[in-house]
């Protein structure tokens, strides 16, 4: 697994890759970028951001 880097992220960027990690996306990510994935994959990490902004949001 490579090594990343967080500091940079915004934290809606950090939620959107540890939801990809979670997926098991990261690396396919790392290497074709956002628009190299699936419409399919992109809304797992959609729904897992959103279900995580509502675990937030109601705390």
């Amino acid at each position: 697994m490579r090594k990343v880097s967080w500091r940079a992220a915004t934290e809606a960027e950090r939620m959107k890759y540890q939801a990809a990690h979670e997926l098991g996306l990261l690396d396919k990510l790392l290497d074709v970028g956002w628009g190299g994935l699936t419409a399919e994959e992109t809304g797992r990490v959609g729904a897992l951001v959103a279900r995580g902004l509502g675990r937030t949001a109601d705390h």
